[in-house]
């Protein structure tokens, strides 16, 4: 096996060797760069939620409350606002998901499914827990969750969920008087979920990983060239002249021209070497025939 193999061998095995470690740590890294990305869409949508129900508890329930007497409003629901906003908004982003899930909800449409439950019993073990993230699996993809407890601190809240009896008449009248009550003060009651589709920082991942190691295998295969060319050149063409040099010698060919010294490198000191140990066994060998 010639240098040039040898060499291009430690190469190869010492660059599948980088590219692996490379393209590995490079994953991690767009994953889960990806995945903050994700969870900030999430915060944003939690954010928006917070801002609507704060709007709708301070500026439109207090407008609304004279007629709620006569007629009840969901629209004067902070809960009702902002998932109702939410659902104008998915319509530009159908991936996109935003619920108040709850145990035993007033609108039986806001009833927390299996996994959503599973959420607000974490809230509910733990009183000091304020945020929970998790990935899950959809009919679309993996989807990142981020929940926030739905938790009754204000006993403004109990007026309409204590008992039917003590909820406004027209609420039980729209809803009936099975859903929604039994709240109690600083309960965990349900959940904020919001859910980020997951497929399209991946994809992202996936395509700037591809790009990564396509340009690192790029870059090698000129490298390599260049070392090819350069070994070539400054070692393996020198060392095959004097190569063929010391095998004319052996043979008895003292005629043979001497090495070209090209540089001032090792192996131009080598050939200057080479050529004083020629000449010097060529004077012996004149001397031993004489």
């Amino acid at each position: 096996m010639g240098l040039k193999a040898k060499f291009n061998i430690v190469m190869a095995v010492a660059f599948l060797i980088g590219l692996g470690l490379a393209a590995f740590m490079s994953n991690q890294a767009l994953r889960e760069s990806g995945r903050q990305q994700v969870l900030r869409d999430a915060t944003l949508i939690l954010a928006q939620a917070a801002a609507v129900r704060g709007y709708t508890a301070t500026e439109v329930e207090p407008l609304l409350r004279e007629q709620m007497q006569a007629r009840f409003l969901p629209h004067s629901v902070p809960t009702w606002a902002a998932q109702t906003v939410w659902r104008s908004m998915q319509k530009q982003f159908p991936d996109y998901n935003y619920k108040e899930a709850a145990l035993n909800p007033t609108n039986p449409a806001d009833r927390a499914t299996d996994w959503e439950a599973d959420i607000i019993e974490q809230f509910r073990k733990d009183p000091k827990l304020t945020e929970w993230v998790t990935t899950r699996d959809s009919p679309t993809g993996p989807v990142l969750v981020l929940a926030k407890p739905v938790r009754i601190t204000n006993p403004a809240c109990l007026i309409c969920h204590t008992t039917p009896k003590e909820a406004p008449q027209t609420m039980v009248d729209l809803y009936g008087p099975n859903n929604g009550f039994g709240w109690k003060l600083n309960e965990t009651v349900g959940a904020q979920v919001a859910t980020v589709p997951m497929a399209v920082v991946n994809k992202q991942a996936d395509r700037l990983l591809m790009l990564y190691v396509g340009g690192v295998a790029v870059v090698f295969a000129v490298v390599i060239v260049l070392l090819n060319v350069m070994l070539h050149y400054i070692v393996v063409k020198p060392v095959r002249g004097m190569s063929s040099a010391a095998n004319d010698i052996s043979l008895g060919n003292m005629d043979a021209p001497e090495v070209e010294v090209k540089g001032s490198d090792e192996i131009a000191s080598l050939a200057e070497s080479f050529n004083r140990m020629r000449r010097s066994l060529a004077n012996a060998m004149k001397m031993l025939g004489s």
